[in-house]
């Protein structure tokens, strides 16, 4: 099994869509206003975003995306304009990440942990 693709909800698709363009996801499927679908720049996995007239409440969706050079994507992000909620943090979980949320308040973690994301040392056997 291989995980294909997330799918998150937007009150504005449109602008939605011009956020994960700035974040470097490719547009392959505009269906706008109601929908659209994306291709990740690594791997093969894809991402959508769906129209809703109400965003789910609570901390429900967290995507995480992973760079190569987080301290060189998230200079770049911020002079693209995207604003990050924490600074890169060193997680004790072996991760460097940075916070930041989309125009809908999905929350989104772009991170490095390299061989650490499915081999850390605590891996079970």
């Amino acid at each position: 099994m291989n995980l294909n693709q997330v799918t998150i909800p937007s009150l504005d698709v449109e602008k939605a869509t011009e956020f994960y363009k700035t974040l470097g996801l490719t547009l392959i499927v505009e269906a706008l206003p109601r929908y659209v679908r994306f291709e990740c720049p690594n791997g093969d996995s894809t991402f959508s975003i769906h129209k809703v007239d109400t965003l789910p409440k609570g901390d429900a969706i967290v995507l995480y995306f992973e760079v190569q050079n987080l301290k060189k994507e998230v200079e770049n992000l911020k002079q693209k304009g995207i604003r990050f909620s924490t600074k890169i943090i060193e997680q004790s979980w072996l991760w460097n990440e940075a916070h930041l949320s989309d125009l809908d308040g999905n929350k989104i973690i772009i991170f490095h942990a390299g061989k650490n994301r499915k081999s850390p040392p605590w891996r079970i056997k």
